[in-house]
């Protein structure tokens, strides 16, 4: 083996690799990319508040159902009431509880009125839920088409690249459908997630909103209870 030929492979070695950054790769993706790399921030902060929301001690809290229990189980309808609706317990459970004892207490057919109030008031905050998880499905519908665009653009560039210099370009032509594939692998790599999360958060209510349920129902028996 020639020295020269020794030489020539530790520079090889010590050489750093021609790469593509990822940051270059989104350069690639023109103003599509940069649109979809803002969207992607956004969904990434949607989810992390989701996340941090959507959580049984978050909608729930052990301690609120605790105190609640030990009110109406004592008969102080007032003072749950009371309790309800200070803002500083403002969560799901209270706002789900409360219309349901101001009808109880202020209504004469409050006792039989309590459960449509807690109906209605639970599809209610229920139906909050689900929308505050419309961003993120929207996010995971428009992700693929903002894709699908920037292909389009980047095909409409490598025609008239080719159409301009006859026989084309080959840099301005490999630059345009780079481009084009490089917006749809950004679409899609935002858009999966997006709608997976999308529907494992909606699962999540659903599953949460029948635990308060049934923990509304169970409260509501010390009610039942004092009238019996």
């Amino acid at each position: 083996m020639s020295l020269q030929y020794v030489l020539l492979l530790v520079t090889q070695a010590t050489e750093p690799p021609d790469e593509s950054t990822a940051f270059d790769m989104i350069t690639k993706g023109g103003t599509v990319g940069y649109i979809i790399i803002a969207l992607s921030l956004v969904a990434l902060a949607l989810v992390v508040m989701h996340f941090l929301q959507l959580k049984r001690a978050a909608l729930l809290p052990p301690e609120q159902l605790t105190t609640i229990e030990e009110l109406l189980s004592s008969g102080k309808v007032d003072d749950a009431l009371e309790f309800c609706v200070d803002p500083i317990n403002d969560t799901y459970l209270t706002r789900i509880l409360a219309p349901g004892l101001l009808r109880y207490q202020r209504s004469a057919f409050g006792p039989f009125e309590i459960k449509s109030a807690l109906e209605e008031a639970g599809e209610e905050q229920t139906s909050r839920l689900f929308r505050s998880t419309d961003a993120l499905g929207l996010i995971g519908t428009v992700a693929p088409l903002l894709g699908l665009l920037g292909t389009v653009l980047g095909m409409v560039g490598a025609f008239e690249t080719i159409g301009g210099t006859g026989s084309g370009s080959n840099a301005a032509l490999a630059s345009n459908i780079s481009e084009a594939l490089v917006t749809t692998m950004l679409g899609l790599i935002l858009a999966i997630p997006c709608v997976t999360l999308f529907s494992f958060f909606r699962n999540r209510i659903e599953g949460l909103s029948s635990e308060a349920s049934a923990e509304i129902e169970r409260l509501v028996l010390y009610l039942e209870e004092s009238n019996g």
